[in-house]
């Protein structure tokens, strides 16, 4: 496991046990922190203040924004239709597939051992529950849970005029 010289780190990056990571071709923005064994793969590009658990693996075609947590053992796809060789037989190398997009918005939660399909969006302060399976589109302050994942709540969360999340009780 490794840190590669291409990745981008930002100030102030805390990466717990650099020797049991696998970072390559990434951008990690500031005071973001990774645990142990994490993968990073070339082109994703994660936010500042973000929080990466242990276990998780995060593919090429991952856009992860400002102060997103994600929890253990969370597994990011990016192929919709995934085969090891082609109509002829053949291995299947890069020229091969098509990687699709999967984002998660700002301040978003995706618990433990969660999996997220290609091409999703996880919406702005969303909850992602644990174990879940994410395949559509999570809206805006949205919690979804299960296998696949459904909308079972709002976040109790309202944006004030100084754009300051504020907890509510409704």
């Amino acid at each position: 496991m490794a840190i590669n010289d291409n990745v981008k780190l930002g100030k102030n990056v805390q990466i717990f046990h650099p020797h049991l990571v696998n970072l390559y071709g990434c951008t990690v923005g500031e005071k973001t922190k990774i645990g142990s064994f994490v993968e990073i793969q070339k082109n994703v590009i994660v936010g500042a203040k973000c929080k990466i658990s242990s276990h998780t693996f995060i593919c090429e075609g991952v856009f992860i924004e400002d102060e997103v947590f994600i929890g253990h053992g969370v597994m990011f796809t990016n192929d919709l239709y995934p085969r090891a060789t082609n109509e002829d037989s053949s291995m299947k190398t890069e020229d091969d597939w098509f990687v699709t997009k999967t984002y998660v918005k700002l301040r978003a939660s995706i618990g433990s051992n969660a999996t997220i399909l290609a091409g999703v969006t996880i919406g702005e302060n969303a909850i992602v529950g644990a174990g879940a399976v994410v395949t559509h589109d999570v809206p805006d302050f949205t919690i979804v849970a299960g296998v696949p994942a459904r909308v079972i709540g709002h976040v109790p969360i309202k944006l004030h005029k100084s754009k300051n999340l504020v907890m509510t009780d409704s």
